[in-house]
């Protein structure tokens, strides 16, 4: 007894300092049998010494955890320290604080479940080389911008970073930039304005020949580049960068960098006329804003070469590119514009509709910003595309999910679709339930019960005959001729060789709240709660038992109306 003692000593400390101070008894409890595996045979007395050891543990303060636990076992200690390590490799030519990373979305709509893997890995860098994050809002082109996503991206990336971003930019704020460094490559001859038609200079470039453009002189493309902003109209003119003519790639050579828009900006209206071309304004934007990394998707390679002309013609140092492959998420749609479409026509009520693939959906259900940051680190930096079923994708979300959630979430009878049903004989009594199974300093919910229950529907149709059923930590009861229930002994349950169900309940009385669950596929459930689910606070994620993990999205008119997140 000493020895388990002892060793559930060291195991539970390990536990509550790897968890921020709260140790789980399961998990204590399969360390201490993998030590000692003849232990198995006297696992309820194990579980009931570890128990012991951890209302005490639970108390001391996490300082005081670490303390002990170097004193008793520091190799626990040390291995907890190598679980910890970074599971990201380390980046080249990193140092510690000078780490400057960007995420950069377009303002098309807000961000999904794609969006977040290149930001959680993004924020995770910059959390490991104590780095800066930049979100760079890109919307210098004027005609696929959905104005409220300038609102929205802030706050889904602050969101999954926990506040991680530590500068917020938008291009179309920046524009003097782009024209003072488009001008300073037009007078070192590395750009020049071409005015030829664009199917001639298609098949002129395909051929690796110069259009006729290419040779004006620095004066010409000057002032040809004073008109783009006056007089000449969209499609007569674009600044395009010399590069190598042979490339073997054509798409590399003599890429555009600036052209005329007129469409009405929804920040700047007509202000502009000449707007910068993505990998213009990104060339110039990574170096004015000091950025030495960046996670991209592999798509990007050929973008990142188009923009080396820049960085080589002025000088610069390029920031270190991390290419990650495309994650297909079969079975999501993340079309922005389709997405916009269908709200705007109510098939969707909204980006936060349960159904969709938008983190503001996932964050209404109750999910946690460190299960989407848990899957990218899962998915890692790798250029290899990979297609993700929902369910395959679901079952990891929620398996991180869970891990967050579960030592919080309360615990709570819900039925739905009730039923009320008598048992014969059942004591009247007052049970005691656990607000958390593996922490009972958290409290008790207590219920004054007698002979009558509400139960749910199906539960009820799935009671066989002749079997011993338990309502949980109440009363056994048996069924008998269609729907007559009759109680026997309480112990009954753990030896019966017929045994049967254990299902939830709310007790029958005036005390009870009505519930709905709006599910993934926006069916809606209805039910009622026992009455301690009333102390539930909008936002609070709860476990009704037997049912899954839900949070509280409103409370209206007494009815508490919750969002499914996953069992």
């Amino acid at each position: 007894m000493k020895e388990i003692k002892e060793v559930g000593y060291k195991f539970a400390l390990q536990n509550a300092v790897k968890y921020g101070g709260k140790a789980n008894p399961g998990a204590v409890v399969g360390k201490v049998l993998a030590e000692d595996p003849e232990l198995k045979e006297k696992r309820a007395e194990v579980g009931k010494i570890v128990a012991e050891i951890i209302y005490k543990i639970n108390r001391m303060s996490l300082n005081d955890q670490v303390e002990e636990l170097k004193k008793i076992a520091p190799e626990l200690l040390e291995e907890r320290e190598r679980e910890e390590s970074p599971r990201l490799k380390p980046l080249k030519d990193a140092v510690k604080g000078r780490v400057v990373m960007r995420v950069a979305p377009s303002p098309s709509g807000p961000l999904h479940v794609g969006h977040a893997y290149v930001l959680g890995l993004s924020s995770e860098f910059c959390k490991m080389y104590k780095g800066k994050l930049i979100l760079r809002i890109e919307d210098t082109n004027p005609e696929n911008i959905y104005p409220p996503a300038y609102e929205m991206i802030p706050e889904d990336a602050n969101w999954l970073t926990k506040n991680g971003v530590d500068e917020v930019v938008i291009q179309s704020d920046r524009m003097k930039g782009y024209y003072d460094h488009a001008h300073s490559l037009l007078e070192k001859g590395h750009c020049y304005v071409c005015v030829c038609d664009a199917e001639k200079f298609r098949g002129l470039v395909m051929k690796s020949e110069a259009c006729p453009c290419r040779v004006n002189s620095v004066e010409e493309n000057l002032k040809l580049w004073d008109k783009m902003f006056v007089e000449l109209k969209p499609g007569e003119a674009v600044v395009r960068v010399k590069t190598e003519l042979h490339d073997p790639n054509p798409a590399l050579r003599e890429w555009p960098a600036l052209r005329i828009n007129e469409h009405s900006h929804p920040r700047r209206g007509t202000e502009f006329r000449v707007w910068p071309l993505m990998n213009f304004s990104v060339a110039v934007d990574d170096h004015l804003l000091g950025v030495t990394h960046s996670v991209r998707g592999k798509d990007h390679i050929d973008n990142e070469k188009k923009q080396r002309y820049i960085f080589k013609y002025l000088g610069w140092r390029p920031p270190v590119a991390l290419y990650v492959g495309r994650i297909n998420f079969e079975g999501f749609d993340l079309s922005t514009s389709e997405t916009r479409r269908k709200i705007e026509y109510g098939e969707y009520e909204g980006w936060d509709d349960i159904r969709l693939p938008f983190l503001g959906a996932f964050r209404r259900r109750g999910y946690r910003p460190e299960a989407f940051v848990n899957f990218a680190l899962d998915m890692g930096v790798h250029e290899a595309d990979k297609t993700l079923p929902q369910e395959e994708f679901l079952k990891i979300l929620n398996h991180h999910n869970k891990e967050l959630i579960d030592r919080e979430a309360r615990r709570f009878f819900i039925v739905v679709d009730p039923v009320e049903v008598e048992i014969e004989n059942a004591p009247s009594k007052r049970v005691r339930l656990k607000v958390h199974p593996d922490f009972p300093e958290r409290g008790e919910r207590i219920f004054e019960t007698s002979n009558a229950f509400y139960v749910q529907r199906d539960d009820v149709n799935r009671l066989e005959e002749g079997k011993v059923h338990r309502l949980m930590e109440c009363c056994n009861f048996e069924k008998k001729n269609g729907f007559r229930f009759v109680s026997g002994e309480y112990e009954e349950f753990k030896n019966a060789a017929n045994k049967g169900r254990i299902i939830h309940y709310v007790p029958y009385q005036k005390e009870y709240v009505r519930v709905e669950i709006l599910m993934p596929d926006k069916k809606v459930f209805c039910g009622i709660g026992e009455p301690g689910l009333a102390s539930v606070k909008v936002g609070e994620v709860i476990q009704a038992e037997r049912l899954g993990f839900m949070r509280l999205d409103a409370v209206e008119k007494e009815m508490f109306k919750f969002w499914f997140c996953h069992r």
